[in-house]
């Protein structure tokens, strides 16, 4: 509780010291009197912004500080405990406000942040102001409310955090299968052009291979003719090479045994002739592997021109018709690991949705149950409040989807990032009357109480 206030050079107010005991108290006065500053340094000592005008005119600092007493196992005191500060005396929070905005915080006389300080006080004291209702009217609010009451807040972050870890997922599925719908339209086009090269069989330098047989078959009659021509020449004409070598080499040796330098010579002549027998015996070879069939050049010509289309087509040569047929290949392997990558993805994703749905289900069996509590000890306080004869409920309600991209129970219940519940603050404000919706029947008056209703609920759980 708020033990005690100091307010110091603070918009209207010098030097005040409020000390505050248990029970109810009761701040009075005319209008203009200074009520409504002594809350707002309250609400700047709970973790709000400042502003410069809020310090005193002509004075150069506010100084604001507060005593609690706290309990042990309190929030507050866990805090401080996870901050390395003592909270067994209680809590110090002071703020020094300059006339130039900045504002420096201390708890327990250390200075810390403004973050730290909200943390602390975040259950430790609650302001209800005249419009302080209006926020029941958002039924967003309604399911925090519940969070804290029924100590779920830990849970929902849980199922935060995995609805955050499904979205890029989702997201990157989503531009894989677009990729791939895109890629699928090119795939037949290019598997018909892989399988047109594989099917060509083409080897590398295979054109300029075959422009050397076409050729060769080309003049092939002349090439045979001249094979055989000198085959002739060298065995079977009149005369022949052959013949005319021996009668030299023999009449060479006739003199051989008056001059020893002609001996040399004969035996050249004898090698010459064998040498002549060897060619003449590699030309008859050569000659019968010699094609003269017409339909062979044939043959050639076709596969010549289609090898020249598919250079055309693919590039202008081997080179580049290998080059592109490599790249269409990647191209299709790519397509085929964009469907890999796709069921990877699927899998992690339904991983992740099966997590999310079991403590989505956790979660909303926490407020199920906690909605029963929370409408029991609410109608308690507001019977305190003169509303006895009114009914308060909590209702916890799911939305069911077909849409098969939403993420959802077993049971088609859409669940979000703050789970799968939508919670609804219901009235019956007389006997005999179905419960509505607060924000279509509760009056200020109404709200109002069911707000300091709640705040006592929370303050129990605190």
């Amino acid at each position: 509780m708020l033990s005690e206030l100091a307010i110091k050079k603070f918009a209207i107010i010098d030097d005040i010291r409020i000390s505050f005991k248990e029970g109810f108290s009761v701040l009075t006065g005319e209008t203009g009197a200074g009520k409504s500053i002594i809350i707002e340094a309250v609400n700047l000592l709970l973790g709000s912004r400042a502003s410069a005008d809020l310090v005193r005119t002509g004075e150069q600092t506010a100084e604001l500080e507060a005593f609690f007493d706290i309990e042990p196992d309190s929030h507050a005191a866990r805090v401080l405990l996870e901050q390395g500060l003592d909270g067994s005396e209680g809590l110090i929070i002071r703020r020094l406000i300059s006339c130039s905005g900045k504002s420096r915080v201390f708890i327990n006389s250390r200075q810390s942040t403004l973050d730290l300080l909200k943390q602390v006080t975040w259950n430790l004291a609650g302001i209800s102001s005249q419009h302080a209702h209006q926020g029941l009217l958002r039924e967003e609010n309604h399911l925090d409310i519940l969070d804290e009451f029924a100590g779920t807040s830990s849970l929902r972050q849980e199922v935060t955090g995995l609805y955050g870890q499904i979205l890029p997922i989702t997201k990157q599925i989503e531009s894989l299968k677009a990729k791939k719908q895109e890629k699928t339209r090119e795939q037949d086009l290019l598997q018909f052009q892989v399988d047109e090269i594989e099917a060509a069989a083409i080897l590398p330098n295979e054109d300029e291979d075959l422009d050397i047989q076409r050729d060769r078959l080309q003049n092939a009659s002349k090439i045979f003719e001249t094979v055989n021509g000198g085959i002739h020449e060298i065995y079977d004409r009149e005369r022949s090479l052959i013949e005319r070598i021996s009668f030299l080499r023999t009449e060479i040796e006739k003199f051989s045994s008056l001059d020893d330098a002609l001996e040399p010579i004969a035996d050249r002549l004898n090698s010459l002739g064998f040498e002549l027998q060897d060619v003449a015996e590699s030309l008859r070879t050569y000659s019968a592997t010699i094609d003269l069939d017409p339909e062979s050049l044939e043959s050639l010509s076709q596969r010549l021109d289609l090898i020249a289309k598919l250079k055309r087509k693919y590039g202008g040569s081997l080179s580049s018709l290998f080059e592109q047929y490599e790249t269409m290949k990647a191209d299709l392997a790519d397509t085929r690991g964009l469907e890999k990558k796709i069921l990877e993805l699927v899998r992690e994703k339904e991983i992740f949705e099966g997590k999310l749905c079991q403590k989505a289900l956790d979660l909303s069996m926490g407020r199920q149950s906690a909605g029963v509590a929370l409408a029991d000890l609410a109608q308690k306080e507001l019977a305190a409040l003169e509303m006895g004869k009114a009914r308060f409920e909590v209702v916890v309600s799911h939305q069911t989807t077909e849409n098969p991209e939403d993420i959802q129970t077993r049971d088609k219940e859409k669940i979000f990032s703050t789970g799968m519940d939508k919670i609804s603050f219901m009235l019956s404000p007389n006997p005999g009357e179905s419960p509505k919706p607060l924000v279509k029947i509760a009056s200020g008056g109404e709200l109002s109480r069911i707000v300091l209703a709640l705040k006592a609920v929370l303050s129990f759980k605190s």
